[in-house]
């Protein structure tokens, strides 16, 4: 007997070792493509399944996972033949997530292994429920277990074995199957964190692509917006995508840009845009003035309870079919100032991490229209400051022109009146002032080139500094002589009195100046020659060599009694020693018969000022 039974034991032995190392060999198989498989669980599930149907000699293995709503099960794969007609029923009908009409939902919720020997003496069979009459009728189940895939104490999922008659699993093929299950929530997550790694990088990638448009397309936000749009329907799974924005009369909620070549709803927009005020129900204007995300899991629900709906909505609803739709208002400065839309046409909602996402893409609309606002508007001042710089110009221009043959103050007049029309020929009263160097031309016949010209400039830069302090309208020079006209273009009260009082002036200076020059051995005297009439005045010349002149008796008069002073005298005409008579003391000098003048005239020199 000792002898049979040892042959026995040995088998046992042997056959034991054999399903360690096949449970060893599936473990290593299933390690190998977890490892391989980072961007899809798929292979994994096969092989699981596989293995788990040829170790626990089970007839059908399938797998399932819970969807996002946690409502019901999601086929994800199989290994069995013959049970066809039962995988296209769970396909078409999901299993329901209800612990009262399946086990599987008991295992999953419960995040423990259900187990039935004769699964038509369970519960829900008879109570009769659809899933178990298909489990029955459809795949003839029997022995059945259901083994909870858990992923941080929550049930995510379910691997169900089962045989076709009765024969209960083993506590060790239950063990095996669960060891699978973990297995499978490895590569579940792995396959998770790698396709939140893929998003991220796109999610960023994308991000990088609109912020180089951005920075490209400074004068134009169309470009950004089209990359904006396609970004997002695309990281979305939403295959419309459209932006709308504030017209510049703040009347209208109108379409700035669509990813949708074809399309009922973008069309009616692009023709009939949202009234910002209207009484109707508009969702994107509602949005805009409420200033907050909206996300629609399904708009033909939703709609229902709505009145006085806007045409754009039932368009939407009606025509183009929308069920789910998210609505991110663009703020800009604690304003709403457009809408970005995404909606699908079949029951798909949002993830809270695309509605982070297309928040991020609402608010690079807003800086690359902000970008596109202050590029503009940097356009319109460089043009203006082109406008100015060039105006500037032409007034230097001009400037130049006039300080040729105008005191400073009287260019500056001119320029800053925006015309010229006082230079034109016109008849004024003028206070006449004509002055030279008593002496010069025998200074010139004896005295160096170099003395004659340091004299002369002297002469000259002295006698401008004066002129410019009194306020002298026009002054032109020739060699030793000037002459200086007051009350034309500059206008003054007292033409003859400002004549004269700057004759004292240049008197005094000239006096301080021939004492220098007399000790440099030369002998220089100074006269001067004032009268007041009326003279016409105006430009005269050609282009580059124009010159601003008087001409007429008060003119020659006053370059007469010049020739006619002696040093140190200034002489007036009769009409400006009448009018100076009353601040300067005025003596007759004399009846005077001058070159030009057809009849004498009475000549009167400035005698000191008048006593008060």
């Amino acid at each position: 007997m000792q002898k049979r039974e040892e042959p026995a034991k040995e088998s046992v032995v042997s056959e034991e070792r054999a399903r360690a190392r096949a449970r060893e060999a599936a473990m290593r198989e299933i390690l190998d493509v977890i490892s391989c498989s980072r961007e899809d669980d798929a292979p994994v599930f096969d092989v699981i399944l596989e293995n788990a149907a040829r170790l626990c000699h089970a007839p059908l293995a399938f797998a399932a996972m819970v969807n996002d709503a946690r409502t019901h099960l999601e086929f994800k794969g199989s290994k069995g033949e013959g049970f066809d007609a039962f995988i296209e029923y769970i396909t078409d009908n999901p299993i329901p997530l209800d612990p009262e009409q399946t086990g599987t939902a008991r295992a999953i919720l419960g995040c423990k292994t259900v187990v039935y020997d004769d699964y038509r003496a369970g519960p829900e069979a008879k109570r009769g429920s659809q899933v178990s009459s298909a489990a029955v009728n459809l795949a003839e189940a029997r022995s059945l277990i259901d083994v909870p895939l858990v992923s941080g104490g929550v049930g995510i999922g379910v691997i169900i074995l089962w045989r076709t008659e009765v024969e209960p699993f083993t506590p060790d093929e239950i063990a095996l199957v669960e060891t699978f299950a973990a297995q499978a929530v490895i590569a579940i997550e792995n396959v998770r964190q790698f396709r939140e790694v893929q998003m991220r990088l796109e999610r960023e990638k994308a991000t990088g692509q609109v912020l180089s448009v951005i920075s490209r397309c400074r004068a134009d936000a169309a470009p950004v917006f089209e990359e904006i749009l396609e970004s997002a329907a695309r990281l979305c799974h939403a295959p419309h995508a459209l932006l709308l924005l504030r017209d510049a009369q703040d009347k209208y909620l109108k379409l700035a840009g669509s990813n949708s070549a074809k399309s009922a709803f973008v069309d009616d927009i692009r023709e009939n845009p949202h009234e910002l005020e209207s009484e109707e129900t508009s969702l994107a204007v509602r949005v805009l003035k409420a200033r907050e995300t909206s996300h629609i899991a399904d708009l033909k629900e939703a709609v229902k309870g709505m009145k006085n709906l806007s045409r754009q909505a039932k368009v939407a609803s009606e025509i183009e079919g929308m069920r789910t739709l998210l609505l991110v208002p663009l703020m800009q400065d604690d304003q709403a100032i457009g809408v970005l839309v995404l909606y699908k046409l079949e029951v798909a909602p949002f993830t809270a991490d695309e509605i982070s996402l297309v928040k991020s893409f609402a608010a690079q609309a807003v800086i690359a229209i902000e970008n596109v606002r202050q590029f503009k508007a940097l356009e319109a001042l460089n043009a203006e400051l082109g406008d100015r710089v060039e105006e500037q110009v032409g007034e230097i221009e001009r400037m130049g022109k006039l300080k040729r043959f105008l005191p400073s103050a009287v260019a500056d007049t001119v320029v800053s009146s925006g015309s010229e029309k006082m230079l034109s020929s016109h008849r004024a009263l003028l206070g006449v002032l004509f002055c030279d160097i008593r002496g010069f031309t025998a200074f010139c016949e004896t005295a160096e080139p170099e003395e004659t010209i340091e004299v002369l400039q002297t002469y000259h830069e002295e006698m401008g500094k004066l002129i410019n302090a009194h306020g002298a309208g026009v002054d032109h020079r020739m060699g030793d002589g000037i002459m200086v006209l007051f009350n034309d273009p500059l206008p003054c009260d007292d033409p003859a009195g400002d004549a004269v009082r700057l004759a004292i002036a240049m008197r005094d200076r000239m006096a301080e100046l021939g004492q220098k020059w007399k000790r440099l051995g030369f002998r220089l005297g100074f006269g001067v020659g004032v009268s007041l009439g009326y003279a016409t005045v105006g430009m005269v010349g050609f282009e580059g060599r124009f010159d601003y002149t008087a001409s007429g008796t008060a003119i020659n008069l006053g370059a007469r009694l010049c020739d006619e002073a002696e040093d140190g005298e200034i002489l007036l005409s009769p009409r400006a020693a009448v009018a100076v008579e009353d601040e300067f003391r005025v003596e007759f000098r004399g009846e005077l018969q001058l070159k030009g003048i057809r009849e004498p005239i009475e000549v009167f020199r400035v005698a000191g000022f008048a006593e008060r």
